[in-house]
Protein backbone atom coordinates (compact mmCIF):
# COMPACT_ATOMS: atom_id res chain seq x y z
CA UNK A 1 0.00 0.00 0.00
CA UNK A 2 1.47 3.30 -1.09
CA UNK A 3 1.37 6.38 1.14
CA UNK A 4 4.81 6.71 2.69
CA UNK A 5 7.09 9.30 1.14
CA UNK A 6 10.83 9.73 1.12
CA UNK A 7 10.66 13.16 2.72
CA UNK A 8 8.34 11.93 5.48
CA UNK A 9 10.65 9.06 6.42
CA UNK A 10 13.72 11.30 6.26
CA UNK A 11 11.99 13.75 8.61
CA UNK A 12 11.53 10.92 11.10
CA UNK A 13 15.06 9.48 10.87
CA UNK A 14 18.63 10.64 10.50
CA UNK A 15 19.29 8.29 7.59
CA UNK A 16 17.66 5.64 5.41
CA UNK A 17 19.24 2.41 4.20
CA UNK A 18 18.80 1.56 0.53
CA UNK A 19 19.20 -2.00 -0.69
CA UNK A 20 22.09 -3.67 -2.52
CA UNK A 21 22.64 -5.01 -6.01
CA UNK A 22 19.92 -6.38 -8.23
CA UNK A 23 21.67 -7.64 -11.36
CA UNK A 24 24.69 -9.23 -9.73
CA UNK A 25 22.58 -10.95 -7.08
CA UNK A 26 20.26 -12.32 -9.77
CA UNK A 27 23.33 -13.49 -11.67
CA UNK A 28 24.35 -15.49 -8.62
CA UNK A 29 20.78 -16.82 -8.45
CA UNK A 30 21.02 -18.26 -11.97
CA UNK A 31 20.74 -15.35 -14.41
CA UNK A 32 22.67 -16.33 -17.53
CA UNK A 33 25.50 -14.10 -18.83
CA UNK A 34 24.06 -11.74 -21.43
CA UNK A 35 20.47 -12.33 -20.29
CA UNK A 36 18.49 -9.16 -19.52
CA UNK A 37 17.78 -9.13 -15.76
CA UNK A 38 14.58 -7.17 -16.35
CA UNK A 39 13.01 -10.13 -18.16
CA UNK A 40 13.15 -12.14 -14.95
CA UNK A 41 10.16 -10.11 -13.75
CA UNK A 42 8.22 -12.32 -16.18
CA UNK A 43 10.23 -15.53 -16.31
CA UNK A 44 11.38 -15.83 -12.67
CA UNK A 45 9.21 -13.49 -10.59
CA UNK A 46 9.62 -15.75 -7.54
CA UNK A 47 13.39 -15.20 -7.50
CA UNK A 48 13.06 -11.43 -7.97
CA UNK A 49 10.51 -11.28 -5.15
CA UNK A 50 12.77 -13.41 -2.94
CA UNK A 51 15.66 -10.98 -3.44
CA UNK A 52 13.42 -8.05 -2.45
CA UNK A 53 12.30 -9.88 0.69
CA UNK A 54 15.89 -10.73 1.64
CA UNK A 55 16.95 -7.08 1.27
CA UNK A 56 14.05 -5.96 3.48
CA UNK A 57 14.91 -8.61 6.06
CA UNK A 58 18.49 -7.30 6.05
CA UNK A 59 17.22 -3.85 7.02
CA UNK A 60 16.65 -1.96 3.75
CA UNK A 61 14.23 0.96 3.98
CA UNK A 62 14.29 1.50 0.20
CA UNK A 63 14.20 -1.32 -2.35
CA UNK A 64 14.87 -0.83 -6.05
CA UNK A 65 12.75 -2.43 -8.75
CA UNK A 66 14.31 -4.91 -11.17
CA UNK A 67 14.02 -2.46 -14.06
CA UNK A 68 17.44 -0.82 -14.43
CA UNK A 69 17.65 -1.66 -18.13
CA UNK A 70 13.92 -1.78 -18.89
CA UNK A 71 13.90 1.10 -21.38
CA UNK A 72 13.22 0.72 -25.09
CA UNK A 73 16.86 1.15 -26.11
CA UNK A 74 18.21 -1.58 -23.86
CA UNK A 75 15.24 -3.93 -24.26
CA UNK A 76 15.70 -3.75 -28.04
CA UNK A 77 18.82 -5.89 -27.56
CA UNK A 78 16.56 -8.65 -26.21
CA UNK A 79 13.79 -8.08 -28.77
CA UNK A 80 11.53 -6.77 -26.02
CA UNK A 81 11.31 -3.06 -26.81
CA UNK A 82 7.53 -3.33 -27.25
CA UNK A 83 7.04 -4.50 -23.64
CA UNK A 84 8.44 -1.51 -21.77
CA UNK A 85 5.27 -0.66 -19.87
CA UNK A 86 4.39 -4.23 -18.92
CA UNK A 87 7.89 -5.15 -17.73
CA UNK A 88 8.18 -2.01 -15.61
CA UNK A 89 4.71 -2.47 -14.18
CA UNK A 90 5.60 -6.05 -13.26
CA UNK A 91 8.93 -4.97 -11.73
CA UNK A 92 7.24 -2.37 -9.54
CA UNK A 93 4.46 -4.78 -8.61
CA UNK A 94 6.90 -7.40 -7.33
CA UNK A 95 8.71 -4.83 -5.19
CA UNK A 96 5.43 -3.31 -4.01
CA UNK A 97 4.14 -6.68 -2.82
CA UNK A 98 7.35 -7.35 -0.90
CA UNK A 99 7.33 -3.88 0.67
CA UNK A 100 3.70 -4.16 1.70
CA UNK A 101 4.45 -7.43 3.52
CA UNK A 102 7.10 -5.74 5.68
CA UNK A 103 6.44 -4.86 9.31
CA UNK A 104 7.70 -1.29 8.79
CA UNK A 105 7.53 1.35 6.05
CA UNK A 106 9.59 0.33 3.01
CA UNK A 107 9.73 2.56 -0.06
CA UNK A 108 9.66 1.18 -3.60
CA UNK A 109 12.07 3.06 -5.85
CA UNK A 110 11.55 2.58 -9.57
CA UNK A 111 15.03 1.97 -10.97
CA UNK A 112 15.81 3.80 -14.22
CA UNK A 113 19.27 3.35 -15.71
CA UNK A 114 20.84 4.98 -18.75
CA UNK A 115 19.63 4.26 -22.27
CA UNK A 116 23.06 3.07 -23.34
CA UNK A 117 23.03 5.59 -26.20
CA UNK A 118 25.29 8.62 -26.66
CA UNK A 119 23.35 11.84 -26.33
CA UNK A 120 23.34 14.51 -29.05
CA UNK A 121 25.30 16.42 -30.20
CA UNK A 122 28.04 13.81 -29.75
CA UNK A 123 25.59 10.98 -30.50
CA UNK A 124 22.21 10.49 -32.14
CA UNK A 125 19.81 10.42 -29.18
CA UNK A 126 18.11 13.77 -28.62
CA UNK A 127 17.00 14.96 -25.22
CA UNK A 128 13.37 15.02 -26.39
CA UNK A 129 13.54 11.39 -27.53
CA UNK A 130 15.28 10.35 -24.30
CA UNK A 131 12.49 12.04 -22.35
CA UNK A 132 9.90 10.01 -24.27
CA UNK A 133 11.83 6.79 -23.64
CA UNK A 134 12.15 7.47 -19.91
CA UNK A 135 8.53 8.57 -19.61
CA UNK A 136 7.29 5.26 -21.05
CA UNK A 137 9.36 3.45 -18.43
CA UNK A 138 8.34 5.79 -15.61
CA UNK A 139 4.64 5.35 -16.36
CA UNK A 140 4.95 1.58 -16.08
CA UNK A 141 6.76 1.91 -12.76
CA UNK A 142 4.10 4.28 -11.44
CA UNK A 143 1.29 1.99 -12.56
CA UNK A 144 2.97 -0.92 -10.77
CA UNK A 145 3.09 0.93 -7.46
CA UNK A 146 6.49 2.68 -7.25
CA UNK A 147 6.69 5.44 -4.66
CA UNK A 148 9.40 7.37 -6.51
CA UNK A 149 11.76 7.13 -9.47
CA UNK A 150 15.40 6.21 -8.82
CA UNK A 151 17.50 7.49 -11.73
CA UNK A 152 20.96 5.97 -11.45
CA UNK A 153 24.34 5.43 -13.14
CA UNK A 154 23.87 8.41 -15.46
CA UNK A 155 26.92 10.10 -16.98
CA UNK A 156 25.52 12.90 -19.21
CA UNK A 157 23.77 16.10 -18.17
CA UNK A 158 21.28 15.82 -21.05
CA UNK A 159 20.25 12.32 -20.04
CA UNK A 160 19.71 13.36 -16.43
CA UNK A 161 17.55 16.28 -17.55
CA UNK A 162 15.49 13.90 -19.71
CA UNK A 163 14.97 11.52 -16.80
CA UNK A 164 13.89 14.42 -14.59
CA UNK A 165 11.40 15.49 -17.24
CA UNK A 166 9.90 11.98 -17.17
CA UNK A 167 9.33 12.33 -13.42
CA UNK A 168 7.44 15.56 -14.08
CA UNK A 169 5.42 13.90 -16.85
CA UNK A 170 4.16 11.05 -14.65
CA UNK A 171 3.91 13.04 -11.42
CA UNK A 172 6.34 11.09 -9.24
CA UNK A 173 9.14 12.39 -7.01
CA UNK A 174 12.61 11.29 -8.03
CA UNK A 175 16.21 10.82 -6.97
CA UNK A 176 19.20 11.46 -9.25
CA UNK A 177 22.56 9.66 -9.27
CA UNK A 178 25.56 9.80 -11.52
CA UNK A 179 28.44 7.33 -11.66
CA UNK A 180 31.94 8.77 -11.24
CA UNK A 181 35.26 7.41 -12.44
CA UNK A 182 38.31 7.31 -10.11
CA UNK A 183 39.53 10.64 -11.51
CA UNK A 184 36.40 12.39 -10.23
CA UNK A 185 34.42 12.74 -13.47
CA UNK A 186 31.60 10.83 -15.06
CA UNK A 187 32.28 9.14 -18.38
CA UNK A 188 30.95 12.29 -20.08
CA UNK A 189 33.05 14.68 -17.99
CA UNK A 190 30.64 15.84 -15.25
CA UNK A 191 32.24 16.58 -11.86
CA UNK A 192 30.53 16.28 -8.45
CA UNK A 193 30.29 20.08 -7.98
CA UNK A 194 28.75 20.37 -11.46
CA UNK A 195 26.12 17.77 -10.54
CA UNK A 196 25.40 19.60 -7.28
CA UNK A 197 24.81 22.82 -9.24
CA UNK A 198 22.78 21.04 -11.93
CA UNK A 199 20.20 19.53 -9.58
CA UNK A 200 19.26 22.99 -8.35
CA UNK A 201 18.34 23.97 -11.92
CA UNK A 202 16.22 20.90 -12.69
CA UNK A 203 12.44 21.09 -12.66
CA UNK A 204 11.31 19.30 -10.68
CA UNK A 205 14.46 19.14 -8.58
CA UNK A 206 15.18 15.67 -7.22
CA UNK A 207 14.32 14.99 -3.58
CA UNK A 208 17.84 13.58 -3.19
CA UNK A 209 20.92 13.18 -5.35
CA UNK A 210 24.32 11.59 -5.26
CA UNK A 211 26.54 8.87 -6.69
CA UNK A 212 26.22 5.17 -7.31
CA UNK A 213 28.21 2.33 -8.84
CA UNK A 214 31.85 3.32 -9.55
CA UNK A 215 34.91 1.34 -8.54
CA UNK A 216 34.37 1.04 -4.80
CA UNK A 217 33.31 2.70 -1.55
CA UNK A 218 36.37 4.89 -0.94
CA UNK A 219 36.33 6.40 -4.43
CA UNK A 220 32.60 7.04 -4.29
CA UNK A 221 32.84 8.77 -0.93
CA UNK A 222 35.47 11.11 -2.38
CA UNK A 223 32.90 12.08 -5.02
CA UNK A 224 30.25 12.60 -2.35
CA UNK A 225 32.66 14.83 -0.47
CA UNK A 226 32.61 17.00 -3.59
CA UNK A 227 28.83 17.39 -3.24
CA UNK A 228 29.17 18.32 0.41
CA UNK A 229 31.83 20.91 -0.40
CA UNK A 230 29.44 22.60 -2.85
CA UNK A 231 27.31 23.83 0.03
CA UNK A 232 24.12 22.18 -1.23
CA UNK A 233 21.65 21.34 1.51
CA UNK A 234 19.81 18.76 -0.59
CA UNK A 235 19.72 15.16 0.71
CA UNK A 236 22.72 13.16 -0.50
CA UNK A 237 22.85 9.51 -1.64
CA UNK A 238 25.86 7.17 -1.63
CA UNK A 239 25.46 3.69 -3.15
CA UNK A 240 28.84 2.26 -4.25
CA UNK A 241 29.83 -1.07 -5.69
CA UNK A 242 31.14 -3.52 -3.13
CA UNK A 243 34.65 -3.17 -4.50
CA UNK A 244 35.98 -4.91 -7.61
CA UNK A 245 34.51 -8.19 -8.96
CA UNK A 246 36.13 -11.51 -9.66
CA UNK A 247 34.68 -14.75 -10.98
CA UNK A 248 34.74 -17.53 -8.39
CA UNK A 249 32.86 -20.80 -7.90
CA UNK A 250 30.48 -20.09 -10.75
CA UNK A 251 29.51 -16.60 -9.58
CA UNK A 252 30.72 -13.02 -9.22
CA UNK A 253 32.41 -12.17 -5.93
CA UNK A 254 33.29 -8.57 -5.02
CA UNK A 255 36.30 -7.80 -2.86
CA UNK A 256 34.57 -5.66 -0.22
CA UNK A 257 33.27 -7.84 2.60
CA UNK A 258 30.24 -6.95 4.71
CA UNK A 259 32.62 -5.49 7.30
CA UNK A 260 34.18 -3.15 4.74
CA UNK A 261 30.76 -1.97 3.54
CA UNK A 262 29.75 -1.43 7.16
CA UNK A 263 32.75 0.87 7.57
CA UNK A 264 31.70 2.71 4.42
CA UNK A 265 28.16 3.15 5.74
CA UNK A 266 29.36 4.74 8.98
CA UNK A 267 31.74 7.07 7.13
CA UNK A 268 28.98 8.07 4.70
CA UNK A 269 26.65 8.90 7.58
CA UNK A 270 29.34 10.93 9.31
CA UNK A 271 29.97 12.76 6.03
CA UNK A 272 26.35 13.89 6.01
CA UNK A 273 24.89 11.33 3.61
CA UNK A 274 21.30 10.48 4.51
CA UNK A 275 20.53 7.69 2.02
CA UNK A 276 23.13 4.92 2.16
CA UNK A 277 23.22 1.66 0.22
CA UNK A 278 25.25 -0.53 -2.08
CA UNK A 279 25.35 -1.13 -5.81
CA UNK A 280 26.96 -3.98 -7.79
CA UNK A 281 28.12 -6.88 -5.64
CA UNK A 282 26.25 -5.75 -2.52
CA UNK A 283 24.43 -8.77 -1.07
CA UNK A 284 21.85 -8.98 1.71
CA UNK A 285 24.73 -9.90 4.03
CA UNK A 286 26.43 -6.60 3.17
CA UNK A 287 23.19 -4.71 3.78
CA UNK A 288 22.67 -6.43 7.14
CA UNK A 289 26.20 -5.46 8.25
CA UNK A 290 25.61 -1.86 7.16
CA UNK A 291 22.31 -1.77 9.04
CA UNK A 292 23.89 -3.13 12.22
CA UNK A 293 26.81 -0.68 12.07
CA UNK A 294 24.59 2.33 11.50
CA UNK A 295 22.44 1.40 14.47
CA UNK A 296 25.22 0.43 16.87
CA UNK A 297 28.07 2.84 16.16
CA UNK A 298 27.75 6.42 17.40
CA UNK A 299 28.01 9.33 15.02
CA UNK A 300 31.57 10.59 14.63
CA UNK A 301 33.21 13.75 13.30
CA UNK A 302 33.06 14.57 9.63
CA UNK A 303 35.83 12.43 8.02
CA UNK A 304 38.49 14.00 5.85
CA UNK A 305 39.45 12.45 2.49
CA UNK A 306 42.54 11.03 4.18
CA UNK A 307 40.49 9.42 6.95
CA UNK A 308 38.07 7.93 4.40
CA UNK A 309 40.91 6.36 2.43
CA UNK A 310 42.68 5.08 5.55
CA UNK A 311 39.67 3.55 7.28
CA UNK A 312 38.24 1.85 4.20
CA UNK A 313 41.73 0.73 3.23
CA UNK A 314 42.17 -0.82 6.66
CA UNK A 315 38.78 -2.53 6.43
CA UNK A 316 39.61 -3.92 2.99
CA UNK A 317 43.07 -5.00 4.17
CA UNK A 318 41.59 -6.85 7.10
CA UNK A 319 39.93 -9.18 4.60
CA UNK A 320 43.21 -10.56 3.31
Amino acid sequence: MQGHTLNRLLAERGWLLADGATGTNLYNMGLAPGEAPDLWCETHPDRVADLHRRMIAAGADIILTNSFGANACRLRLAGAEGRVHDLNRRAAGLARAAADQADRPVLVAGSIGPTGEIMAPMGQLTEAEATRIFTDQAQGLKDGGADLLWVETISAVEELRAAGASARAVGLPWCAMMSFEPGGWTMMGVTPPQLAALVERLSPAPDAYGANCGTGPAELLQAVAGFAASGSERVMIAKPNAGVPRYQDGGLIYDATPEAMAEFAVLARDLGVRIIGGCCGTTPDHVAAMHQALHSRPRGPRPSPEVISARIGQAMGAED
